[in-house]
């Protein structure tokens, strides 16, 4: 018997340390919630996806103790839309926040000094700032995530971009970024310091709260690995040494990777402060990138497009000892999906007019969703008409099954018209297991399948000011 008391003496101050220190939990044991926002990131560029070159360490850690959908959505391939459904639940026809800004106003109504005015790079008029307002106006229609989390006695910190104005008026506790009408305040402002320029002030916020003893909410969505492509030289060089020629492809991937590092310092913070297992992560990026070899920019089909490349997104769900891991294979998942889940882990209500799916249940079931079908939209970067999102819609599609509905509006397109050529106005339709990256056309072939999904898609939305072709002609598709 002594013995055994000396072996379990000499262990006790082992598992003293594996455990979770007492006053790091919040008192009515509600798990933190961390919402980690990847920006302008492909759907492929992942070690956990598959990348041969690009290296994720920390994220292939996360997915291997999440429940991981491989095939997972964002309803609109723009920065601005995604992160408003992040935060409000809601598809962007619905918040309206259809683009990241209003259209330029006609010369005569801009002042010559404003240069910029719709990019927080100088004064913008007075008219241009009222649109700005309005549009934000939009976004306030539903409430945010970070109010109903207040709700439930949550502490929350923004950092990254936040497009929709003063982040205390979504109901942020704490913020990075000052926002509109300040200066700068476009969409980040000093958020987007966060991991380019370190970590600390995430660390104090999580050092505050634990402090509180206050379930904490977290909003980390840095200006990663979004351009400027300024990754440092140890990780350019590391891309380089693996024989990728391009330097813009070379910077790019070591973005992805550095993004990747600050995930897991954060990710380590939240360990050392013995809050892991009782915290939700959620990962998402807003919209996919293809790095263009010869430029600075984005590829054709990628950022702001209908296509995969633009909208297809891995989605992570992570709660240790709650949520079953695994890679979820061919089901589907939506972004809108995020907001329901993560109310529901905090014992909050949703707002009745939620278009998302609760997935708490089966996430902890490791059973299958009840998602069969993911919709999207895409409208024009410039909102031509802030009370009608119809006036720039551009694509519409439906994932179903194997199969994807991709048609084509003539909504208003004002700058960035180079990446909507919309020289298809026909169908296109997909088989997406067999043909991931949308090669082969096979609407002439299935008139049904086309007719079927084209239906859905208007009981979803029904669009009714816009041209469309939704049957197949061997004729070049043209609008009337």
């Amino acid at each position: 018997m002594k013995r055994f008391l000396r072996i379990l003496f000499a262990f006790c101050p082992l598992l003293s340390a594996a455990a979770p220190p007492s006053e790091a939990l919040a008192k009515d044991g509600k798990p933190n919630i961390v919402f980690i926002i990847s920006d302008d990131h492909a759907w492929t560029d992942y070690g956990f996806m598959g990348h041969k070159q690009i290296e994720t360490p920390n994220l292939d850690k996360l997915a291997s103790r999440s429940a991981l959908f491989s095939r997972g959505y964002v309803p609109t391939a723009l920065c601005r839309p995604a992160l408003a459904s992040f935060a409000n639940g809601m598809y962007t026809h619905q918040h309206r926040v259809t683009g990241n800004d209003p259209s330029p106003l006609p010369a005569n109504e801009t002042n010559p000094k404003a240069k910029g005015k719709s990019k927080g790079k100088g004064p913008e008029t007075p008219a241009y700032a009222a649109l700005r307002e309005k549009l934000i106006g939009n976004f306030y229609r539903h409430p945010a995530i970070p109010k109903l989390l207040a709700d439930q006695g949550y502490l929350s910190h923004q950092s990254g971009k936040w497009w929709e104005g003063e982040p205390k008026r979504a109901g942020f506790t704490h913020a990075m970024t000052r926002g509109f009408p300040n200066p700068g305040g476009r969409h980040g402002d000093e958020g987007l310091k966060i991991g380019r320029e370190g970590m600390a002030p995430v660390f104090e916020f999580i050092d505050h709260a634990t402090a509180e003893k206050k379930p904490f909410f977290l909003w980390y969505a840095p200006f990663m690995p979004h351009t400027p492509h300024t990754p440092p030289d140890r990780l350019f060089q590391k891309y380089k040494a693996k024989g990728i020629e391009s330097d813009h492809v070379a910077r790019y991937y070591a973005m992805v990777e550095w993004f990747d590092e600050t995930c897991g310092q954060l990710m380590d913070r939240i360990e050392q402060k013995g809050l892991t297992q009782n915290t939700l992560f959620v990962y998402v990026a807003d919209n996919g990138w293809i790095q263009d070899p010869h430029s600075q920019g984005y590829a054709p089909r990628s950022k702001q497009s209908a296509n995969e490349a633009g909208t297809r997104q891995p989605i992570m769900f992570s709660w240790p000892g709650v949520i079953q891991p695994g890679n979820r294979g061919e089901q589907l998942c939506s972004s809108i999906d995020i907001v329901p889940t993560a109310l529901a882990a905090a014992g909050a209500q949703s707002p009745e007019k939620l278009p998302g799916l609760n997935l708490l249940p089966v996430l902890k079931s490791g059973d299958p969703t009840a998602r069969t079908a993911c919709f999207g939209e895409t409208f024009a970067h410039d909102v031509a008409n802030i009370d009608k999102p119809e006036d720039t819609l551009l694509y519409r599609w439906v994932v179903d099954g194997k199969w994807k509905l991709l048609l084509t509006y003539d909504g208003k397109l004002d700058r960035y018209a180079s990446s909507h050529p919309r020289t298809e106005k026909r169908p296109q339709l997909f088989d997406l297991l067999a043909d991931p990256h949308e090669d082969n056309n096979l609407a002439a072939k299935n008139p049904e399948i086309l007719q079927r999904l084209a239906d859905q898609l208007q009981s979803w939305w029904p669009v009714t000011e816009r041209q469309v072709l939704t049957q197949w002609t061997d004729e070049p598709g043209v609008w009337r």
